[in-house]
């Protein structure tokens, strides 16, 4: 996740940007939820970052975040991710079947996720380009990134115009 994400860019004529990185083996993964007030129809975003893959107890530990900054009934649509599907998540939605629906999305189906346009957002817009020299910087630029995707509403909104689906 260090290395950047290249975009074509300005220049001197004849003279080709070059970006120095290096091969780097830290990370960051990101676990991540629009929301939906149901009512006033307002949109929202919550994330987590950690330096590791997401598993499934990071996946608890993120939706136990979310019960408690909407502390209302979750309708969860989720795709197929490995680390939404091992046993301390079934275990911990079984516990909480009443305040959190599941509905999955199909196989294989980016597209239909208004979620993965936020990923998107973040790496081919706000972070083309960028090298960060190292995780604490990327990790800054990151929250950055979602923080100000977090106050666009309209920009949230054309994530879920972008998977065809109406709000």
């Amino acid at each position: 996740m260090l290395q950047p994400v290249v975009r074509r860019t300005w220049a001197p004529q004849g003279e080709t940007p070059i970006l120095r990185a290096w091969d780097r083996h830290d990370r960051l993964s990101v676990i991540g939820a629009i929301t939906l007030a149901p009512h006033r129809r307002r949109l929202g975003l919550y994330w987590q970052v950690y330096r590791a893959n997401i598993r499934s107890p990071h996946v608890v530990g993120f939706l136990r975040h979310l019960r408690r900054a909407l502390r209302r009934k979750i309708v969860l649509i989720w795709d197929g991710g490995n680390s939404h599907k091992g046993r301390p998540v079934r275990d911990y939605l079984e516990r909480h079947a009443r305040t959190i629906v599941l509905e999955w999305l199909p196989p294989y189906a980016p597209e239909l996720n208004p979620g993965e346009q936020v990923w998107n957002h973040a790496k081919y817009s706000d972070l083309a380009n960028f090298l960060a020299p190292d995780i604490q910087d990327l990790h800054a630029h990151v929250e950055a990134s979602l923080r100000d995707q977090r106050t666009q509403s309209e920009l949230l909104r054309s994530f879920f115009r972008t998977a065809k689906l109406t709000l």
